[in-house]
């Protein structure tokens, strides 16, 4: 005999846990079902630890900064074995105050790994676990390709276990997770070269973005290659590995190599077939915007779904759909428009709404743009000349502001507010209209002219 549930979810990271947490406050019976660590990606192998690095990787450009302002750094001594420590040990608090926190909402935590016995029934290492309602939310895994020697590099998952900072790094990726990996550690010391397969960084960003971001890491040193596809890894005899491109190039002498090439779902090995959830051929579950994939009483949200994958998202989608499943609202939902994220390269990039070109191919002649860039004040006399770019994409006769864009020092603790503002409809004589504060980054968008 199976035990039953109100709720499941499958999958103890931001989704399946927010999802059980407020179904659970509506007094439903709920269970999480997870074999991993409590937390998911964004708590273990993510947002978080990629934060702590983030911080050291600053604390190393302010060292470097110290001398302009007065101050004689001339030498330092950089522990990674410490920082990591110290990292491992927060994330593993955390850890542990899921497990409490659980036990103190009512939810019951299955460990294991769940698989689908029919429309309503999970298995979990032979025990058998049914639920009126089953939210499909075990995220993503990060993709190695499929070429010869691939098992010699290692993954962002990887990343976090090094116990040492490598010597000469090679990054092969363009996006978020590849910029900010090979931004951590070349402010920490070692020596990182990029691989694109295509030409830019951060391909679906806006443009200036893109172009800042390239400006600024070979201004700090990192060595990029454009359109180059790795086709064979090979190690040799001294440890090191050599890389072998589709265009005859060789690269060698790399001490360590990080795949951030994309992440995939972790659906493969939930049969999804014996309950009848379609997929794509990706292997993402396809979901209406009540979070509803094809089979009645069965969910899916964050990253195994095609949304963006953002834990801020994965969490707002099971809160609504908890809202609605139990809490009488019948129409909740997420709104997947105007959704605000930050990059936390160096400088970091934030970003919310339509890039220019997205909204040209919208809008047409309708679309007016304003952009600005500058030195912020706290570079105005270092050796290290970064600068701040920003753009404000507006629509129609009242300038409607459709999408703003970030890249600088700040650029990551000034977007929130200004996302509220598109949210409400914000235009840009509302942005002119708002006193600026003095001196800071943030005034230039409101008197960007």
């Amino acid at each position: 005999m199976s035990q039953h549930y109100d709720l499941i979810a499958i999958g103890g990271g931001s989704g399946g846990l927010s999802a059980a947490e407020r179904a659970a406050k509506y007094g439903a019976k709920t269970a999480v079902i997870e074999a991993g660590k409590l937390g998911g990606t964004c708590v273990n192998l993510g947002c978080v630890p990629k934060k702590v690095m983030w911080y050291g990787a600053n604390i190393a450009h302010m060292l470097h900064d110290a001398q302009d302002y007065g101050f004689e750094v001339s030498a330092y001594d950089f522990r990674w074995q410490e920082l990591k420590h110290h990292r491992d040990q927060y994330v593993g608090n955390i850890n542990s105050w899921y497990h409490t926190y659980l036990t103190d909402s009512n939810i019951d935590e299955i460990q294991g790994y769940a698989r689908f016995v029919d429309a309503h029934t999970l298995d979990v290492g032979g025990r058998h676990y049914s639920a009126d309602h089953i939210v499909i939310a075990p995220g993503s895994y990060p993709i190695v390709p499929p070429i010869e020697g691939a098992d010699l590099g290692i993954t962002s998952d990887g990343f976090f276990d090094l116990e040492d900072r490598p010597r000469r790094v090679a990054v092969v990726g363009s996006g978020y997770i590849a910029v900010e990996i090979a931004g951590v550690l070349n402010a920490l010391g070692s020596d990182v070269t990029m691989f694109l397969r295509k030409e830019h960084l951060l391909r679906k960003f806006d443009a200036m973005l893109r172009e800042s971001l390239m400006e600024e890491m070979l201004n700090h040193g990192l060595s990029i290659i454009s359109s180059s596809q790795i086709e064979k890894v090979e190690r040799l005899m001294d440890g090191t590995l050599n890389l072998h491109c589709s265009k005859g190039q060789l690269y060698s002498g790399f001490d360590q190599l990080i795949w951030a090439v994309g992440r995939a779902p972790s659906s493969a090995g939930l049969q999804l077939d014996r309950a009848g959830v379609a997929t794509d051929s990706d292997g993402y579950i396809l979901v209406d915007e009540f979070q509803n994939s094809n089979v009645p009483g069965v969910y899916a949200l964050g990253d195994i779904t095609p949304a963006p994958q953002l834990t801020p998202v994965a969490i707002a989608a099971a809160r609504r759909l908890a809202d609605r499943l139990f809490g009488g609202m019948k129409d909740r939902k997420l709104d997947y428009s105007l959704i605000p994220s930050v990059v936390f390269s160096h400088p970091p990039i934030a970003t919310v709404g339509l890039t220019e070109t997205e909204a040209r191919a919208g809008h047409g002649e309708a679309v007016k743009v304003y952009q600005t860039r500058f030195t912020p004040m706290y570079h105005a006399f270092t050796d290290n000349q970064s600068h701040v770019a920003m753009k404000l994409v507006c629509v129609g006769a009242q300038e409607r502001v459709v999408g703003c864009h970030i890249i600088g020092m700040g650029a990551d603790e000034m977007l929130q507010g200004f996302a509220v503002a598109m949210r409400m409809g914000a235009t840009k004589k509302d942005f002119d209209d708002t006193i600026a504060i003095h001196p800071t980054a943030a005034e230039e968008l409101v008197t960007m002219r």
